[in-house]
């Protein structure tokens, strides 16, 4: 990972509190999981299989981190400064932009839909649990 790219992430990141009375082993420093993280998701191996001999530390290390670091929010802030950068440098070409449905919510809502009408006079039988003659057989020995 460059340097230019490590001082945006750095600041990012949550800070782990030190344990005192319990240390357990010292973690690996940051600054090599986000490139075991890219390797892993790059390659698309599985976590336990990422190579030591990389120095990325373990899968399970680098899952761990990717988890934590998603859930505080770390991937979405790195990718608002990148966006941030790249606008007012003025390299973002907004006219190829699209926005997809899924990913951005309706703030005022979409039209009320109405609620569907069953095709079907009464509910069906149910045939995952009607008798069959082997059950009813078994049932009167």
């Amino acid at each position: 990972m460059s340097d230019e790219l490590w001082d945006r992430l750095a600041p990012l990141l949550p800070q782990r509190e030190q344990r005192f009375r319990y240390p357990g082993r010292r973690p690996l420093p940051d600054r090599e999981v986000p490139c075991g993280i890219l390797y892993v998701l790059h390659t698309g191996i599985q976590w336990e299989h990422l190579p030591q001999e990389l120095g990325f530390g373990s899968g399970m290390t680098c899952w761990r981190r990717l988890r934590d670091w998603n859930e505080a929010g770390v991937w979405q802030r790195l990718h608002d400064v990148l966006l941030a950068e790249l606008n007012a440098a003025s390299r973002l070409d907004w006219s190829r932009c699209m926005v997809d449905s899924s990913h951005v919510r309706a703030s005022k809502g979409g039209a009320r839909r109405t609620r569907r009408r069953s095709i079907v006079g009464g509910l069906a039988r149910n045939t995952t649990s009607s008798p069959t003659d082997t059950a009813l057989r078994l049932r009167s020995c």
